[in-house]
């Protein structure tokens, strides 16, 4: 395994993703961000939890295409149109289907979320950028 995560005593008490994550390995790779959609540009989802949930697959199958598996990824950064702190548990149950589906981990590798104004398309609520660091 190349990242190992951690949760440090004396960080934010919670258990959605570790704060921490330790790489040993000989390749990065940066992964641009993902969308809910299809290889032929079509949208997957309408709601924000369906879209987290593709987008994630999508970062899966990112990560696997360059040699690695979601084991390997050490950070993720969300960006969400319209953010706002109500908007969370519909994003945890897109991250909660993506640990079912796909073998994300349970905490998640250390994630942000960033509230934007847009992306680029308007269907499109959430895109997520992915660090992996691959044996």
């Amino acid at each position: 395994m190349t990242v190992q995560l951690s949760h440090p005593e004396g960080l934010l008490e919670q258990t959605d993703y570790a704060p921490v994550a330790l790489a040993t390995g000989s390749r990065l790779l940066l992964l641009a961000g993902q969308v809910a959609v299809t290889p032929a540009g079509r949208p997957t989802a309408t709601d924000l939890a369906g879209q987290v949930h593709s987008a994630l697959q999508n970062v899966a199958t990112g990560v696997s295409g360059a040699g690695g598996d979601v084991d390997d990824i050490a950070r993720l950064t969300f960006y969400v149109v319209g953010w706002t702190q109500t908007m969370a548990e519909e994003l945890f149950d897109g991250i909660s289907r993506a640990q079912q589906a796909h073998g994300f981990s349970a905490p998640m590798p250390p994630l942000t979320v960033i509230g934007v104004q847009a992306l680029w398309a308007p269907d499109f609520l959430v895109e997520i950028e992915a660090t992996a660091v691959l044996p």
